[in-house]
């Protein structure tokens, strides 16, 4: 994701008032559009400025001396009692990597893959931090979940717990699609443990506290409040569509991987990103998204089980043609005068597609005989399989409609 700084303007002071502190707040890992939570390294630096002989400037009174009263009302509620329930589970999740060099070619700026990264011998660093939320304790291990975002690219990642102890994590497994992750750490460093509720109960109003460290450790089991906007989102991409649970409690970079939690402590869900901007240009506010709890559950189990999402593929890698302007079809070799469909830039040797005669440059038409002209409805209809169906593709080849029956396998 690309990087754009923020900076907080402080309003100019009075010139009969003497400016007594000036306080920059410079944000980094705020992003327009979908911003994904992880804050990168050294987010926030403030300057105090305050005037040292006001420091210690003494306020004259006349009369009686301001008291505090000692029937104070006591104003913790459900919320409170919610937030302990979950704080002490909450972690800050260290995304650590080396330096390196990449070389990608022009399909890899695309449609990913095809890239040379070599690491240089050199020490780890903080790459960017995010939130996880411990919410399983055997006799041995304790497992996270955060959001795979978090932890993309890591050489090392690192769990900083609750009471500030650094523990090394050990990734389980990862999945891309629903971003989510699990981490495992020894039992011993855990002292509490998160419940999941039931997310397909949620209600539009209901109130909801997000717990994370938004802008790094730095901030560490921050808690903002706000209600559910719409309990089941539905967030679209060029590549994917994900449900979601949209609220207006405040996700900030860094809160990635944290939690969204009910009046009774349970997790219903975990955040994910923002939204900052709209496409035509105009700023957001309080409108952010969490994977919701029941498909964070089951995500989860299987990357603990297996360590990876089985889901049904080609064996292909692919861009729609109508992603792909007209001026950059000549660099990629794209020679087809068909204005859309699936583009099919490279096929995987002994892969499903491979077996039933599917080519490079082939232009998927339709699956099963449905239309398909983007990315996101091809995965679409594969889903409706399983792994080990086959299923008609009909592909543009030189002028002519092949149907290809190929037989899916797993990822």
């Amino acid at each position: 994701m690309d990087q754009q700084t923020q900076t907080e303007k402080q309003p100019t002071a009075s010139a009969k008032r003497p400016r007594h502190l000036l306080v920059k707040a410079v944000v980094v890992g705020m992003l327009a559009g979908f911003v994904g939570g992880a804050a990168s390294f050294g987010a926030l630096t403030l300057y105090d400025n305050m005037n040292v002989s006001n420091q210690n400037a003494s306020v004259s009174v006349t009369g009686k001396s301001a008291k505090l009263s000692k029937a104070s009302a006591n104003n913790s509620g459900a919320m409170t009692a919610a937030y302990q329930k979950v704080s002490g589970a909450v972690v800050s999740v260290v995304n650590l990597q080396r330096q390196s060099n990449s070389t990608t070619n022009a399909w890899s700026s695309l449609i990913g893959g095809n890239s040379t990264s070599k690491k240089q011998d050199s020490k780890l660093e903080t790459y960017s931090e995010g939130s996880g939320v411990v919410y399983l304790k055997s006799a041995t291990k304790a497992y996270i979940v955060t959001n795979n975002h978090v932890v993309s690219g890591s050489d090392a990642v690192q769990a900083i717990m609750a009471n500030g102890k650094k523990v090394t994590a050990k990734i389980v497994g990862t999945d891309a699609t629903t971003d989510l992750a699990v981490l495992s750490i020894p039992a011993k460093d855990v002292n509490q443990v998160a419940e999941f509720g039931d997310s397909k109960s949620l209600v539009a109003g209901q109130t909801v506290i997000a717990v994370g460290s938004p802008l790094g450790t730095a901030y560490a089991s921050s808690v903002t409040q706000g209600i559910i906007s719409a309990p089941n989102r539905v967030l679209t991409t060029s590549t994917s569509q994900q449900t979601v649970v949209q609220t207006d409690a405040a996700i900030n970079p860094g809160n990635s991987g944290g939690a969204l939690v009910n009046s009774a402590g349970q997790v219903i869900g975990i955040n994910s990103m923002k939204l900052a901007e709209s496409t035509d240009g105009t700023s957001v506010e309080g409108m952010g998204f969490a994977i919701p709890a029941n498909e964070v559950v089951d995500i989860i189990n299987q990357l603990v089980k297996k360590g990876k999402i089985t889901r049904p593929q080609l064996g292909i890698r692919v861009i729609a043609l109508g992603d792909i302007p007209t001026t950059y079809r000549h660099r990629l070799g794209i020679e087809t005068q068909l204005k859309s469909g699936i583009y099919v830039a490279e096929v995987t040797k002994n892969s499903g597609a491979a077996k039933a005669g599917m080519k490079a440059k082939d232009v998927i038409t339709a699956v099963d005989g449905k239309k398909v002209t983007t990315v996101l409805k091809l995965h679409e209809f594969l889903n409706q399989h399983k792994v080990g169906n086959t299923v008609t593709i009909t592909v543009s080849r030189d002028g002519k409609l092949l149907k290809l029956p190929v037989k899916l396998e797993s990822n």
